[in-house]
């Protein structure tokens, strides 16, 4: 509502915010065959009743990683490529009034995410995304929305620690500042220029988190804390939802809000300004997390783009194999596995590599007997990644296997003892978890080694031999095959276990895919 009196203005707007949507568009996985819990189909339909109530008082506001991860976005990034974006045209059809660019959105290559960003009807953010050439951002800081005479301005950043996972022709000629920093000194521009009632962060980045390099990868909530002014910090990345107020170091008080991922809830605020005499009196904001599986599907948005949902559903299920056993990726936690095998085969025969690292990217993956569709390859691999073949000694293959085991197994010293390492307490009869992320707990193929997890950390692994029987040399070099989430550094276990620089991992990669390695894989099956 927005009531005024002589002296007094109250406007109460409404923002809603998606983050980490990863290409989930329409009411059916295309993968899982089932229909989904979020998507922005639900979304939409959640948007159109609020704006019954609030009209352009709502303000619709993404976060990032909206362009990969399933294959609606993939068939439209790379396969039906010469028309418009998909993700481009839906927004613009929901009538988002701005974005900030992800991780995954840069994922797909300046090709990809360049068209993305000039076909939206609003501006996708990046305040800490440099030009080289320029020394300034590259994307527009931050923008200004003006609603019944209040200004908010938004200012979109990204998590900087983009070199630690992608190879640099995915975002050449660019670099990444930190969060902080550039809040502060954007902040500070914001204020003095453009004199707003409210400043929201819109950062595609996590609560807190590692230090990645010479960054911090997930600053969201030191920026809320430590840089004053602003109202709302809209975070995401870190796929955990989160609604908190925290006290910044003016006394303010910031709502901290992130709705996870996969557009199964959006982070719903209500932002009620009072001026008098125009100047801004009171403020109060409510947050919440709005549950999207409450919500219809919007039949409007369905009917709208059946066609592309058609064309999606073309291309995932066109056959492309057979397969004799069903395979899940379950049994990869405790050993030999027959799905990371075939990623380990495929790997090793597409580079001519000697040795392969790979790992499970998602816990209940599976592949079922009998026929293979293209719908099944987003099963088995789940990113964009490319496939790298690195130089390392014998020496850092062991190192880095060992940090491999250290953060996926526990020390056994009795039966009794937990194989995985978990979080503690574990609590009896509730579900147990992973102390470390699943995605890092890379196995090797083209070596005969043994995990003795009654052993610490740095001592579980003896390599015997090569596949083939030959030696196996701590001092030999050796060609291994890796994605390039990896290969970057993704997860330090190239740093941190093999012992390799930063600055020296670009040195080791001797041979690079053009492609995703999940198109050579559909290649090879299909072949």
């Amino acid at each position: 509502m927005a009531n005024s009196t002589a002296e007094r203005q109250i406007v109460s707007l409404k923002i809603v915010h998606t983050s980490d949507v990863h290409g989930s568009f329409f009411m059916r996985d295309y993968v899982n065959n089932h229909a989904v819990r979020g998507s922005l189909s639900r979304v939409y339909a959640y948007v159109q009743s609020l704006r019954k109530v609030y009209g352009k008082r709502l303000l619709l506001m993404d976060g990032g990683d909206i362009l990969q991860g399933s294959p609606v976005v993939y068939y439209s990034n790379f396969v039906a490529s010469s028309g418009k974006n998909l993700a481009a045209e839906i927004m613009n059809y929901m009538a988002y009034d701005v974005g900030a660019m992800g991780n995954h959105d840069i994922e797909t290559g300046h090709a990809v995410y360049d068209r993305w960003i000039k076909q939206c009807d609003f501006p996708v953010l990046g305040a800490n995304i440099i030009d080289n050439a320029t020394g300034k951002p590259y994307l527009k800081p931050y923008e200004v929305l003006e609603r019944d005479g209040v200004r908010i301005a938004v200012l979109g950043m990204i998590t900087p620690a983009i070199p630690s996972w992608l190879p640099e022709k995915l975002w050449s000629g660019l670099h990444f500042e930190e969060m902080e920093p550039c809040a502060r000194k954007w902040v500070k521009i914001i204020k003095e220029k453009e004199n707003p009632d409210v400043i929201v962060g819109l950062f595609h980045a996590g609560k807190s988190g590692n230090v990645l390099g010479q960054v911090v990868e997930d600053a969201s909530m030191d920026v809320a804390k430590r840089v004053s002014g602003f109202d709302v910090v809209l975070m995401g990345h870190d796929h955990t939802r989160e609604c908190v107020k925290v006290q910044n170091v003016a006394g303010d008080s910031v709502l901290v809000i992130d709705p996870a991922n996969n557009a199964n809830v959006v982070s719903d605020v209500t932002l009620t300004v009072t001026k008098k005499d125009g100047k801004v009196v009171e403020k109060s904001v409510e947050g919440r997390l709005a549950d999207m599986n409450k919500y219809p599907v919007s039949r409007e948005f369905m009917d709208k783009f059946a066609p592309q949902y058609k064309a999606v559903n073309d291309f995932v299920s066109r056959k492309i194999g057979t397969i004799s056993r069903t395979i899940t990726a379950k049994d990869a936690y405790f050993g030999s596995s027959p799905f990371i095998d075939l990623i380990h085969q495929l790997q090793l025969e597409i580079s001519g590599a000697e040795v392969s690292f790979c790992a499970p990217l998602s816990f209940r993956a599976e592949i079922k007997e009998g026929d293979i569709y293209v719908s099944d390859m987003f099963n088995l691999y789940k990113y964009e990644n490319m496939l790298y073949v690195m130089e390392l000694s014998g020496k850092e293959i062991k190192g880095f296997l060992e940090m491999a085991y250290a953060i996926w197994t526990n020390q056994m010293k009795s039966s009794e003892d937990h194989l995985m390492l978990f979080k503690e307490p574990v609590e009896k009869g509730k579900r147990a978890n992973f102390k470390n992320f699943s995605f890092n707990f890379d196995s090797a193929a083209g070596i005969n080694y043994t995990v003795d997890v009654t052993k610490p950390a740095g001592e579980k692994i003896t390599i015997q031999s090569m596949s083939d029987g030959t030696p196996f040399s701590m001092d030999k070099v050796y060609k291994v095959a890796l994605n390039s989430y990896r290969g970057n550094g993704g997860g330090d276990l190239l740093t941190l276990g093999a012992g390799i620089s930063k600055e020296d991992l670009a040195k080791r990669i001797i041979f690079a895919t053009d492609k995703d390695l999940r198109y050579y894989l559909m290649q090879y099956i299909e072949q």
